[in-house]
């Protein structure tokens, strides 16, 4: 199955801003206190770890296109319990932590774009997974995009 055009759209602009994150522009640089140092570094390794576990529970699920690979299954269990995209939400954490860490504001102008590229990805990924799985609608309701949902009635 040849990989959709608009697939390769999205890889491609999330190629291209991993490579401008790795830049090293010492424009807009600031300074942080210890403590969000520390605050900052913490956050980058919880997106590592993210991204692992997550990496781990997809096996042969695995693609950076958005389109479902044939013959996959729905993982719902493990970290995505708690996030839809846990990749997506563990390379954020990375990035906005590693950002602020360096004291980076190139770095955190960038962090915003991938967030704003993995937030447009994971609409059009999650129309594909609603159309290859069914049950993703039910899914959809109860856990959050890149972050836990929260029921705060009392």
């Amino acid at each position: 199955m040849a990989i959709p055009k608009k697939d390769k759209i999205f890889v491609g602009l999330q190629l291209l801003l991993f490579i401008a994150y790795l830049l090293e522009v010492e424009m807009l640089m600031f300074r942080i206190s210890e403590n969000m140092h520390k605050l900052a570094l913490f956050c980058g390794g919880i997106g590592l770890v993210l991204v692992l576990v997550a990496l781990l529970q997809l096996k042969t699920s695995l693609s950076p296109f958005p389109s479902p690979k044939k013959g996959t299954k729905l993982i719902t269990g493990g970290v995505f319990v708690f996030a839809r995209h846990p990749i997506y939400a563990g390379i954020l954490f990375m990035a906005f932590g590693i950002s602020v860490w360096l004291g980076s504001g190139y770095k955190l102008i960038i962090s915003v774009l991938l967030y704003l590229l993995f937030f447009l990805k994971s609409r059009y990924e999650e129309q594909l997974l609603q159309e290859t799985f069914p049950e993703y609608v039910e899914y959809k309701k109860h856990t959050g995009r890149f972050f836990p949902k929260f029921n705060w009635r009392i």
